[in-house]
C-alpha cells in the first residue's frame, strides 16, 4: 500500500483539521462561516471516497457486468451540499443582522458591547 492510495483521506484529514481551526481560532463571523464550509467540505469528501468502485459501472442491468456502484451516498451529498450552502447563506444573513445591530462582526467586540449594557 502505498501513501498515495489514500490521498484523498489525507486531504479530507487536512481540511477537517483547518476548518475546525479557523472556526475556534477566529473571531470575525465571516472567517468563522468559511471555516464550517471548509470542515463541511471534508464531511462530503470522507463520506464520498469509499463510494466509488473501481471497475464499477451505474447500477443498470448489462449483460457481462457485475461491479456496479451504489449511487446513494452521491445522492446524499448532494442533498448535504444543498443543505451546507442554506445554512452558510442564513449564516451570512444573521451575520448581516449583527452587523446592523453592533456595527462590528467581530466577536469580542460584540462580547464587550454586551457587558457593558448589563
Amino acid at each position: 500500500m502505498n501513501i498515495l492510495d489514500f490521498i484523498n483521506y489525507w486531504i479530507a484529514m487536512f481540511l477537517l483539521v483547518t476548518g475546525l481551526y479557523i472556526v475556534i481560532a477566529r473571531g470575525n463571523l465571516v472567517k468563522k462561516l468559511v471555516g464550517l464550509s471548509i470542515f463541511q467540505t471534508s464531511v462530503y469528501l470522507v463520506y464520498i471516497s469509499p463510494s466509488k468502485i473501481i471497475g464499477g459501472t451505474a447500477p443498470i442491468i448489462v449483460p457481462g457486468m457485475s461491479v456496479y456502484s451504489n449511487p446513494l451516498p452521491h445522492v446524499l451529498i448532494l442533498t448535504a451540499i444543498v443543505v451546507g450552502v442554506a445554512t452558510i447563506a442564513l449564516g451570512l444573513a444573521i451575520v448581516v443582522r449583527i452587523h446592523e445591530a453592533y456595527g462590528t462582526i467581530e466577536e469580542d467586540e460584540i462580547h464587550a458591547q454586551d457587558q457593558g449594557t448589563q
